[in-house]
């Protein structure tokens, strides 16, 4: 899973650029309709903080493997212990040995669960790192924004674009504004 990379926060990041108003409100006559274009996986690639966070979840993510290969492992040696002790276990010892077996499948099950399931930790901290960095790009694309005197923002990523002059992307403007003028998130 990468930050920023699931369907849902795509498309709020190509909504959310879409939907970029400057201050002004859209009265203005089509002739006057100022619009520029971003595109997010770039920004995405080459700011930081957001390499940053998916560089924090891609640690998570690992620690949250090794666990469960860990569970696996426990899970695989009960199973070979009683395939291999069976025949030779009195019935009670046997019998805590199908418990323990079926403890530890329980347990693995429980943590693969809870933490790639929909609800999972997973989705919780890729939603939250993502919606750090969604939040702080889009302070700069509207500091742009306004700066420009634009009335929309459109994302290239988001295939909503077909076609755009390349001078009206925004993309790099972005960056640097988000490089430069804005702090992360719980910095002062």
């Amino acid at each position: 899973m990468r930050i920023g990379a699931s369907r849902g926060a795509w498309c709020g990041l190509g909504l959310l650029a879409a939907t970029i108003l400057a201050p002004r409100p859209l009265l203005a006559a089509p002739q006057d309709l100022r619009v520029g274009y971003i595109d997010s996986a770039r920004i995405f690639e080459q700011y930081a903080t957001a390499k940053d966070a998916q560089t924090r979840f891609d640690h998570q993510v690992e620690g949250w493997r090794a666990e469960a290969a860990e569970k696996q492992k426990v899970v695989q040696q009960l199973r070979d212990e009683m395939r291999d002790q069976s025949p030779v276990l009195s019935a009670a010892r046997r019998q805590e040995k199908e418990e323990a077996l079926q403890h530890a499948v329980s347990d693995y099950e429980r943590f693969i669960q809870d933490t790639w399931g929909p609800q999972g930790r997973a989705v919780h901290e890729n939603e939250q790192a993502t919606n750090q960095v969604l939040t702080q790009i889009r302070a700069a694309v509207e500091k742009v924004a306004a700066d420009k005197g634009l009335y929309l923002v459109f994302d290239s990523a988001s295939g909503f674009i077909v076609y755009a002059d390349r001078t009206l992307d925004l993309t790099n403007e972005v960056l640097t504004e988000l490089n430069t003028g804005i702090k992360p998130a719980g910095t002062h």
